[in-house]
């Protein structure tokens, strides 16, 4: 028998799967979401971002590559970048090899707030998971 033929019963049972990964997806996402808002005035996405900025050499990152990292589009991404940046979490500047290139970096405010929402966030995950 081909290793690679699913069998029907085996095509349910993925699309049984898939729709519970996406079912816990969402829960644990809204849960994120509504948890950050209430008590640090952020959304999960936004978290996101600090997450990947705190965690970048130097705190910093290509536009580009931010929305790489945090599996955002990068329209979404420069949205909550702008977002952010008008609440003195991020800044953003232009490339000196590339002007082209817009780098984001996240400030001492938006350590402050990462570090403050890293419990919440935790604790969300240790309850819902």
């Amino acid at each position: 028998m081909n290793a690679r033929r699913i069998t029907a019963q085996g095509r349910a049972g993925q699309a049984a799967a898939w729709r519970d990964v996406a079912r816990t997806y969402q829960r644990v996402s809204a849960a994120l979401d509504s948890a950050l808002r209430q008590a640090h005035g952020i959304s999960a996405n936004d978290f996101e971002l600090l997450t990947a900025l705190a965690g970048a050499d130097d705190g910093h990152l290509r536009m580009q590559r931010l929305a790489e990292q945090t599996g955002l589009p990068l329209s979404t991404t420069s949205r909550l970048v702008g977002r952010l940046e008008s609440t003195g979490l991020l800044a953003r500047y232009m490339c000196p090899d590339d002007r082209r290139g817009v780098f984001t970096q996240i400030t001492d405010t938006g350590r402050a707030a990462f570090a403050a929402a890293g419990p919440t966030f935790a604790q969300v995950l240790a309850e819902q998971l």
